[in-house]
């Protein structure tokens, strides 16, 4: 939730912070949190990774209403020592790197509207909190975070925002991952999805793909429908261990005036991921 060129609003603090003022939200507010739970608890058992639905239980976030983000991030701290932070909507990205990389989590503090259910321009506190926070329980993918801000910094000071944007944007927010032959969610922007956490595992349409970093970096992405492309991961471990290992800038330097590749492209080197019954990808790429 970062974007250039914003105005920080009068009643934010340096830091973009604001008080999330949980007293203000109204019983309706409460119930959308409620309805939205329930459905995506019915949706991601068996779609979801295990880590993510054990954070809702370590973090307490099963309990009604919306929580409260100081009560959240006293468990979350004890678990993997984040905690979550209230912004008034989107922030600079040298900001939201900074919070990341000092294991603070922005989280907007409204809620969509009935009219707004399923699609959003910008995210609100079920898509922030309900989808993100959870996995930030899970020690691996905490320290993940922490290394993709750190990275955001120092991306930010070498002008290569957009490259990393999009490992963000194919990991944290619409990341798949591969376990024993079976494809699970674990990305916020698809957890906190009810139509979504289907289509990526179930619709033939999309390309999922192995990840590769500077594959990953190379795709743009859309934010007006579904993925068209998924990206899989082995492990967070692996994940964390290609973050910290790798020196961005020789990277980023490699990649200046490289074409971008299509979306729904799967090209002869990817390698295609095939889970269940069917390989659900474009014909192409390496089966794996």
């Amino acid at each position: 939730m970062a974007q250039s060129d914003l105005e920080r609003p009068a009643d934010a603090a340096d830091d973009w912070t604001i008080s999330q003022d949980w007293e203000r939200y109204s019983q309706s507010e409460h119930v959308m949190w409620d309805w939205l739970f329930a459905r995506q608890a019915a949706t991601l058992p068996g779609r979801a990774v295990p880590e993510f639905l054990a954070g809702l239980e370590i973090l307490r976030m099963t309990r009604s209403g919306i929580p409260n983000f100081e009560e959240l991030s006293e468990r979350l701290m004890k678990a993997t020592g984040w905690e979550v932070v209230a912004v008034p909507g989107l922030v600079p990205d040298d900001v939201f790197f900074d919070h990341l990389a000092n294991r603070r989590f922005v989280a907007g503090r409204f809620i969509r509207t009935p009219d707004e259910i399923d699609y959003l321009q910008e995210p609100d506190v079920f898509h922030d909190v309900f989808g993100h926070v959870p996995l930030l329980a899970n020690p691996v993918f905490a320290d993940y975070m922490q290394a993709y801000g750190e990275g955001g910094l120092r991306a930010h000071s070498l002008g290569a925002i957009d490259r990393l944007a999009r490992l963000y944007w194919y990991t944290v927010e619409f990341g798949l991952i591969r376990r024993d032959g079976d494809l699970q969610l674990y990305g916020a922007g698809i957890v906190s999805s009810y139509a979504e956490a289907m289509f990526a595992l179930e619709d033939p349409s999309p390309n999922r793909l192995g990840f590769d970093l500077q594959r990953v970096m190379r795709t743009p992405y859309r934010i007006d429908d579904y993925q068209q492309i998924y990206f899989v991961i082995d492990s967070f471990e692996d994940l964390l261990r290609q973050t910290v290992e790798t020196d961005f800038a020789p990277v980023y330097a490699a990649l200046e005036g490289v074409p971008d590749i299509a979306i729904e492209a799967a090209l002869p080197t990817d390698r295609v991921i095939s889970f269940g019954t069917q390989a659900y990808a474009a014909a192409g790429g390496r089966r794996a």
